[in-house]
């Protein structure tokens, strides 16, 4: 087999890039990659090397990064070097080795590759099939979905894997057969790490049950991957009929979500807004629950909000949002016409204004969250003064706001009831009586 023609041709056949892009190589030291540094010499790339030292092995991490600036010399390519502090960025985020070499390793090359605007940049890693059988097997034992089983993409945002479906063993023959030197990281002799168990232990024991375990590792990925794309293929169909992008907002009908009845599509939805697949069942029970109740992506940025027969996903901070949700502790709400301000007031300071830019709400029959949005066809409420229901649209008419204005009216909803027609007039049935002690104050500072 010709390893050189077949890297170029999966390049070719997968369109990782083109013979005019920039590369970054992603250089250890070790022999899988600089099978990648001489093939892509060889090829005719233009590239430059990044090597991490992550100062974790001592003078052989130091040797490690004077041999791949020597590679980089010897090839002429440019040398990025960046070293880490591993240990103590492990113990600050409270994660593994492993994980703190990975999320440090890949924060610098995502800075590499902003840096080379103006042309096509994509960093490549070496990567091979029997990487990604380590990743399958680690991924069925750790729980995964299908994305896990599918194993690592050729392609992904800047990264380029072109080995991903060479085994090992051509690299090695490559290896031999171009005189190459490298470096061997003592470390992966040790099971300590996760993958070197796999790859030291556990696949060598499978294979004295199935010998053919190698060839079928990869068919699996193959055939994991191919179901990967036809359920990406079904999820994006049924996602474009539920989420229905409004204003700055994405609104789903509670009924029909939940009447598929499966999960994995619950998270699907919410993974596009920084949900976790812990939330799952939080959805579900805010699926049963009373309109205004909503959850929060652990990154705060989006809130899913229950109105109604809608859910509605709405960024947390959003000014051109139309609808926001207002905690207890919430001070002020900055919303698309004007800005809230919100006080709680006991006492004998609890004294109504006639001014429409203020509610004064009991607090005993308030019930939060409150929920702002714009008003909509069918809203009613009990004007103050009034015994009767009446329709907001009707109110506006009476009050002879012009149609622009009618638009722009926002309401107030506790629970499931309208408790302000936002600077316009209260709800009958939360307004201050003399028994009340406790009173909330809402201001409307329009823009």
């Amino acid at each position: 087999m010709n390893l050189l023609k077949l890297f170029q041709d999966t390049i070719q056949e997968k369109d990782l890039f083109q013979k005019d892009a920039f590369l970054i190589l992603a250089v250890s030291g070790g022999m899988d990659s600089v099978v990648l540094t001489e093939l892509c010499k060889q090829s005719g790339y233009t590239c430059a090397i990044a090597h991490c030292n992550f100062k974790l092995r001592g003078e052989e991490s130091d040797r490690d990064e004077n041999f791949v600036k020597e590679l980089a010399a010897k090839m002429d390519f440019p040398f990025f070097l960046k070293s880490f502090d591993t240990k103590t960025y492990a113990t600050e985020h409270k994660v593994s080795t492993q994980v703190a070499a990975r999320d440090l390793r890949y924060a610098w090359f995502g800075e590499l590759v902003k840096e080379h605007t103006g042309q096509a940049v994509y960093l490549l890693t070496a990567h091979h099939a029997d990487d990604n059988a380590e990743n399958l097997l680690m991924n069925f034992f750790r729980g995964t979905g299908l994305r896990g089983l599918a194993g690592m993409p050729a392609k992904n945002e800047y990264i380029r894997r072109p080995l991903l479906g060479i085994e090992r063993t051509s690299l090695q023959a490559f290896a031999r057969e171009n005189n190459l030197q490298w470096v061997e990281d003592s470390s992966n002799q040790l099971s300590d790490y996760t993958r070197n168990f796999f790859r030291n232990e556990m696949l060598p024991a499978i294979q004295t049950v199935f010998p053919q375990v190698d060839d079928n590792l990869q068919g699996n990925l193959r055939r994991f991957s191919e179901i990967s794309e036809l359920y990406t293929l079904a999820v994006a169909g049924i996602k474009k009929k539920l989420v229905r992008p409004k204003k700055g907002e994405w609104h789903i009908p509670v009924k029909q979500w939940m009447g598929y009845n499966n999960k994995a599509l619950i998270y699907e939805i919410i993974r596009d807004f920084g949900f976790g697949e812990k939330q799952v069942e939080e959805v579900i029970k805010l699926s049963t629950s009373e309109s205004g109740r909503f959850i929060e992506s652990p990154d705060r940025q989006y809130r899913l909000i229950r109105h109604r027969h809608w859910f509605i996903v709405s960024p947390a901070a959003d000014a051109n949002a139309a609808h926001y949700i207002i905690n207890e502790y919430d001070k002020s709400i900055a919303f698309r016409d004007g800005l809230l301000n919100v006080s709680t007031v006991t006492g004998d300071s609890v004294k109504p204004s006639s001014d429409v830019s203020e509610a004064w709400l009991d607090a005993s029959v308030i019930e939060f969250p409150l929920l702002l949005r714009q008003a909509k066809t069918g809203d009613y409420f009990y004007p103050l003064g009034m015994k009767k229901k009446k329709k907001i649209a009707r109110f506006l008419i009476d009050q002879k706001l012009s149609k622009t204005a009618r638009e722009k009216t926002w309401v107030i909803e506790s629970g499931k009831r309208i408790v302000w027609v936002v600077g316009q007039r209260l709800d009958e049935r939360v307004k201050i009586k003399e028994a009340t002690k406790s009173a909330i104050r809402i201001q409307l500072s329009k823009k």
